[in-house]
């Protein structure tokens, strides 16, 4: 228990007055990053980074890493009360949790998403205290082939949230996956199916996509079907015993899945969320109820999304390796504070960051503080008629699809992807599959081609070890399974 003192010691520091009201201030500003669509932790801490020029190491850190996990949580309100996922690692909760707000139940969703951000990222905080060193190391077992073979996994684990038919979650994920295609090759850094437009050299954006399939989307079938509020009731907004039963497990399991994830560089905050949902679906006993309000779909997911926020800090800490982009914004942090993140930072300012990891316990009893009361108000949103709710979304979401990249390209992606989702929901197409695999296809193509590259062309190269060929076969046996069962019951059936 050799860091035990050193936490202790970076308690002392982070209770100081001064680095409590950072992380209150922190915690607060990135709840409310969240909870605008289309900021996102990225562009949040990116843009809130000059305030921390004059603060010094320890207190610019704290504040911008309660932005960063207090995004996270943000984005689950306006995805649960509004079907408008903040950013990405958002819209998994958009399948249940609206669902349960569309029953009544958007404060027992609320509540257990803050519950599961707690849990998550207390005990991600602790594997970080335990064993960050180890877990590190162990991370860089990952390479391009590993991380081509989870990123598959997700994939196929992804295809199976289209809900009824396999083949209309094919055909959605195959057409998120065209859509990843246009912008610059990033080996050869020529524009790819561009057709001449600009706006294209940096892809299309999955924020106006997401906004649009599922925000403008529902918001296009409601009007039509004449609702004059969001939700025709509105329950209580505690947890029921029985709630809080069915969620215990998902959190377990999304706190060890969202910190193993958060260990791998590069594999960023939608799959971990994606994985997790889709094993909860399959380790219940009753699969039909996800996708109509399980809150399970929710606890799992959002407890596996903070415990990701809080493990992706491990490899950065103790390898000076960014897990994701935020993490990334938040190494350029450290750095121009004169840090170097790596083995011998903590030998050299064990204070900073046995602070900093303080911080997150502190920063997390604050969210809980401030989230939970709080629910009763969020959920009040949903009484606004949608004669004035409407006006409010649609301008939100605009200025979200254009802050994003500052492209007024991307508010007229929101248009056409607002009335895509608007058909898809008419004629009950799913449109997960097709939001998700647009982010993670760049992701897929980039690991194929390093792996490709490291093997002069060989595809055995994702067959020479252990963990990629494992991860190449489960991907296969999910992604055929389901057409493996019908071929066998209508053999059996015919005989």
């Amino acid at each position: 228990m050799e860091s035990l003192p050193g936490l202790l010691d970076g308690f002392r520091i982070v209770l100081r007055p001064e680095n409590l009201a950072f992380a209150l201030t922190g915690s607060i500003i990135g709840t409310a990053v969240g909870v605008l669509p289309g900021i996102g932790p990225i562009a949040g801490i990116a843009i809130l980074l000059p305030l921390t020029f004059s603060l010094d190491a320890t207190g610019a850190i704290i504040m911008l890493a309660a932005i960063y996990y207090g995004a996270m949580y943000g984005g689950t309100i306006t995805t649960v009360l509004m079907r408008i996922p903040g950013e990405g690692a958002s819209a998994v909760m958009a399948i249940d949790g609206y669902e349960m707000a569309r029953q009544g139940r958007a404060g027992a969703a609320l509540s257990i998403a803050a519950i599961g951000s707690f849990v998550g990222g207390m005990i991600a905080t602790a594997f970080l205290v335990l064993a960050a060193a180890p877990l590190a190391r162990m991370a860089l077992a990952f390479g391009p082939p590993e991380f081509f073979g989870i990123m598959l996994l997700g994939l196929s684990l992804v295809v199976g949230l289209g809900g009824g038919s396999p083949l209309t979650g094919i055909v959605s994920g195959l057409f998120g996956l065209a859509l990843s295609i246009p912008g610059t090759d990033f080996v050869a850094g020529t524009p790819r199916m561009t057709f001449g437009r600009p706006e294209l050299l940096d892809g299309i954006s999955f924020i106006p996509v997401i906004m649009g399939l599922y925000g403008i989307g529902e918001i296009l079938y409601n009007l039509e079907s004449g609702t004059k509020s969001p939700m025709a009731t509105i329950q209580s907004k505690r947890v029921s015993g029985t709630e809080l039963r069915q969620s215990a497990m998902p959190m377990v399991r999304g706190t060890l899945l969202g910190t193993f994830c958060g260990l791998i560089p590069g594999i960023g905050t939608l799959l971990p969320t994606i994985m997790s949902y889709a094993i909860e679906k399959r380790v219940s006993p009753t699969p039909e109820r996800f996708g109509h309000g399980a809150i399970e779909g929710v606890a799992g997911p959002e407890t596996t999304n903070n415990a990701y926020a809080h493990a992706a800090f491990i490899p950065l800490f103790t390898l000076g390796v960014p897990a994701s982009p935020t993490i990334a914004v938040l190494l350029g942090a450290l750095m121009m504070n004169g840090l170097t993140p790596g083995p011998f930072l903590f030998e050299e300012r064990g204070d900073f960051v046995w602070a900093v990891i303080a911080s997150f316990t502190v920063g997390n009893v604050i969210l809980l503080m401030l989230n939970l009361p709080l629910i009763g108000l969020w959920v009040r949103l949903l009484r606004v008629p949608y004669s004035i709710l409407f006006p409010m979304v649609i301008g939100f979401t605009a200025v979200g699809s254009y802050v994003a990249r500052n492209s007024a390209f991307d508010v007229g992606v929101l248009a056409v992807f607002g009335v895509i989702g608007y058909v898809a929901r008419k004629i009950d197409f799913p449109v997960a599959p097709m939001a998700f695999t647009l982010i993670l296809g760049p992701l897929i193509e980039n690991a194929l081609r390093q792996s490709l590259a490291m093997s002069g062309g060989s595809a055995s190269v994702f067959f020479r070890g252990p963990l990629s060929g494992g991860l190449l076969l489960i991907a296969v046996l999910i992604t055929l399974g389901p057409l493996a069962r019908r071929l066998w019951k209508r053999h059996t059936g015919a005989h």
